[in-house]
């Protein structure tokens, strides 16, 4: 899973084959993507708006920290916070990923667009670019063109730390476009997605002012919009940000690998991810068979998203769902 912000035209797409399979040798730092450049005010202009959404939630995390010492936080936020996350925390592994990415099932048409909808809402870029990012991704997963891997700066113990900051947070910083003409052409030819994505700035403010909306109204009082605000937008937003993150980063470097996955690919089974995550760290089996529509395929592993695909596909909104069969499973163990 990963967050792509929307790209200002003068950000520098990489080449289509930035280098061949061969050329890497699985321990070494990757090549650069491009030639140094000077950055002008568009990579200024994305630094600073990314910069905006990594850190405003942050600012929000630490207000809704000073209003909890010594005081009393209503179940009101609790519960909003809660809500916000669920909806747009299946936006994003229901819509984005399993269903919009890797086509795991397909959706009735006000279905597809609503988990659009959610989705674009987590903040975590609009839904083109989102898609195209994650394709990148597994087009060059743990290896030079991968967008965020935590291998880039090689496998000595600085040079992990310093993926692993980069693979969580730092690539978001590089102003470095994925091609959506190549990479999710199908998105692209979809008119009412196209819509979405243009959408996006929007759908940020509805997802901040929904909160402080249902605060004040249900509370009573626009303090009460304010504390939502903090809890179920700002808060959110930043805790489910860096769980996004983390299937990027700590899901490539620590945990299992029960399965086979293709050469220099890394992706592990991280545990106690699985809840917050909605299933996606269950990334090992995810990057051993990325079209499955279930990620947590043994006993005792927690996979929300499966469920909730279950339920659209009970109730008629979901079909051609791909669910991973003992034999395709038994397949791809090591």
């Amino acid at each position: 899973m990963t967050l792509a912000s929307g790209r200002p035209a003068t950000a520098t797409p990489p080449p289509d084959t930035p280098h061949r399979p061969g050329d890497y040798d699985g321990t070494s730092p990757f090549p650069p993507d491009a030639p140094e450049r000077e950055r002008g005010w568009g990579d200024r202009l994305y630094i600073a708006v990314t910069a905006l959404i990594v850190i405003l939630p942050f600012v929000g995390l630490g207000l809704a920290a000073w209003l909890l010492w010594g005081r009393f936080v209503g179940p009101l936020d609790m519960v909003l916070a809660a809500v916000f996350y669920v909806i747009t925390g299946f936006g994003v592994t229901v819509g984005f990923h399993r269903g919009l990415t890797h086509g795991s099932y397909r959706a009735v048409r006000p279905l597809r667009m609503v988990l659009a909808v959610a989705g674009s809402m987590s903040f975590q870029g609009d839904v083109i670019g989102w898609v195209a990012t994650h394709r990148r991704h597994h087009a060059f997963t743990d290896r030079p063109g991968d967008p965020h891997s935590p291998y880039r700066y090689g496998t000595r113990l600085l040079g992990q730390l310093r993926g692993l900051m980069d693979a969580h947070v730092g690539w978001l910083f590089r102003n470095e476009a994925t091609s959506a003409e190549r990479f999710a052409p199908d998105l692209l030819a979809d008119a009412a997605i196209r819509r979405v994505t243009r959408a996006f700035p929007a759908l940020c403010f509805l997802t901040l002012a929904l909160p402080f909306g249902l605060g004040w109204a249900i509370g009573g009082s626009w303090p009460a919009g304010v504390t939502a605000l903090l809890w179920a937008g700002l808060v959110r937003i930043a805790l489910l940000h860096h769980v996004t993150w983390s299937v990027n980063s700590l899901c490539h470097l620590i945990g299992s690998r029960p399965f086979r996955t293709r050469r220099h690919d890394r992706a592990t089974n991280l545990w106690p991810l699985a809840l917050l995550s909605f299933g996606e760290s269950w990334h090992n089996v995810h990057h051993a068979d990325p079209t499955s529509a279930r990620h947590g395929v043994d006993r005792g592993q927690i996979d929300p998203s499966a469920v909730v695909i279950r339920l659209f596909e009970r109730a008629g909104w979901a079909y051609d769902v791909r669910w991973p069969t003992p034999d395709r499973i038994a397949a791809r163990r090591t």
